[in-house]
């Protein structure tokens, strides 16, 4: 099980450590604002677009094969990716990097399941959910240190030193699943990875390009839509589906995968967006934003151990509607912050997010598989992995579209109140005009300040919005099946 749990720290923290040294990356390897980007997007994709097929290399290679060959896979691929010497170099190592990460987290989650009896997967399950939950949190804080006092490469030579320890110990006790003959189903596959690649790119270049304004956005939902629409009616009809025909009709397992898809949205959302909104409207640095994110992860932390001893007692839909309706009094919460404010407020919000995200994960994936059969659970994990990635895609995009546009709307706002009529016997204008590059340097720093104001209330319209969000959804995990894990262990 640690075992397990580092190699899931690795593959976590490297979807967002190597955000915050893609500036040191841009001038190492010579690219250019717009190419460096490709960084991310190509380990992001490369991930979407392998996961789908987790379920069938599991059941062709075993399960012992397949993790042991990603997890080796996954650390060359890490060398390779900090040795790089071009962005060319670079963009194909992360490719190589995101195809092993694809395998990682399914393959996890369903050797902790293997290996724990009933009574012990929901305590297993809150295990990697604090994994889950915090590495995305502490990844760009790492990796700010580690650019800032080694290098960016460290960002990715630190995978090194945790495993490969971890592969020895993975080859030495890791068990596996029996070998099951199973055909690929190749058209079905290549149709869902062409509709996971056009919606990435969708959402991964929709605000670069102005989303529906430009013919390439349009292209890519319309081929999205297309194939997904085609893999749907595929899989309704073909003998061999890509996933196991079982597999969709669990109405618990659909449930979880929605749960899941929003889990995403709003734990990656928030977890992308305030660190950037901590060092650039309030001025801490990268360390100081790292420990105002660290109540957030206690609050995960002290909810998930709670939820695991409440989840033998308690029908798991109420602990999850309670886990969104903690989160939406939390970004209530954030909805009354100020410029002017000290750090208390972040942290209280922080840390109470925390606890409604703790009783989320486990809750849901126990849902998920509480009546799923056994040899469903590679594939199962994959989808819910895929969900929860896709969700965090969606939400991403999103609130920074939505921060973009909102500033854009409250700078204009704003900036109209600033006139002789609201400033009483002073013309702006004619003042600096009259002072030169005095007056000039002191129109922008109005600007500035305005600019300012304009995005922390960007940001304040993103929390409410999302709050609102999360406070109708409360109501989804009340619509599943009742779901008591004693009854399942009994069983």
């Amino acid at each position: 099980m640690a075992a397990v749990m580092m190699v899931t720290v690795m593959q976590i923290l490297d979807m967002t450590i190597a955000n915050v040294a893609l500036p040191h990356m841009q001038s190492s390897l010579g690219a250019t604002m717009d190419t460096v980007s490709w960084i991310l997007t190509s380990y992001i994709i490369a991930t979407v677009m392998t996961i789908p097929l987790v379920g069938w290399v599991s059941d062709k290679l075993g399960s012992r094969t397949t993790f042991l060959y990603a997890v080796g896979g996954f650390l060359i691929a890490s060398a390779l990716c900090g040795a790089a010497t071009s962005l060319t170099q670079m963009v194909f190592f992360r490719v190589l990097q995101g195809a092993c990460a694809a395998f990682i987290g399914p393959m996890s989650q369903t050797i902790l399941f293997d290996i724990n009896r009933p009574s012990k997967q929901a305590s297993a399950m809150s295990m990697m959910g604090m994994v889950v939950m915090i590495a995305p949190i502490t990844g760009p804080m790492l990796g700010g240190i580690l650019t800032d006092t080694l290098s960016w490469r460290w960002v990715f030579y630190v995978n090194l030193p945790i495993g490969i320890p971890t592969l020895i110990i993975l080859a030495w006790l890791l068990p596996s699943r029996p070998i099951v003959p199973r055909r690929l189903d190749r058209f079905g596959f290549i149709v869902l990875a062409v509709a996971l690649v056009s919606m990435q790119l969708m959402l991964d270049r929709g605000q670069h390009k102005d989303w529906f304004d430009s013919w390439e956005i349009i292209i890519e939902l319309i081929i999205a839509l297309s194939a997904i629409w085609i893999f749907l009616i595929h899989s309704r009809s073909t003998a061999n589906p890509l996933f196991p025909s079982g597999l969709l009709k669990d109405k618990n397992f659909l449930g979880g995968l929605t749960i899941m898809l929003i889990l995403g949205l709003a734990n990656v959302a928030i977890a992308s967006v305030l660190p950037t909104m901590f060092q650039h409207l309030f001025g801490y640095s990268t360390i100081d934003t790292g420990l105002l994110l660290m109540p957030r992860g206690l609050g995960i932390m002290i909810s998930m151990f709670i939820a695991k001893r409440l989840m033998q007692h308690m029908d798991l839909r109420y602990l999850m509607s309670a886990g969104y309706l903690i989160c939406a009094a939390a970004l209530a919460m954030m909805v009354t912050w100020s410029l002017e404010m000290d750090s208390g407020p972040i942290l209280s919000s922080g840390f109470i997010q925390g606890l409604g995200l703790g009783l989320l994960f486990t809750p849901a994936t126990m849902a998920a598989f509480s009546t799923l059969p056994q040899q469903f659970r590679p594939d199962g994990s994959s989808l819910l992995n895929l969900v929860r990635n896709i969700g965090g895609s969606f939400g991403i995009s999103a609130i920074f579209t939505l921060i973009s546009r909102n500033s854009q709307i409250s700078h204009a706002d704003l900036s109209s109140h600033i006139t002789p009529y609201s400033l009483p016997g002073i013309d702006p204008l004619t003042a600096a005009a009259r002072l030169g590059d005095t007056g000039t340097a002191a129109l922008q720093l109005v600007d500035l300040e305005i600019q300012r104001q304009a995005s922390m209330i960007a940001y304040l319209d993103n929390f409410y919005a999302m709050a609102i969000l999360l406070l109708l959804i409360s109501i989804l995990p009340l619509l599943l099946k009742p779901i008591h894990l004693n009854n399942r262990a009994t069983n």
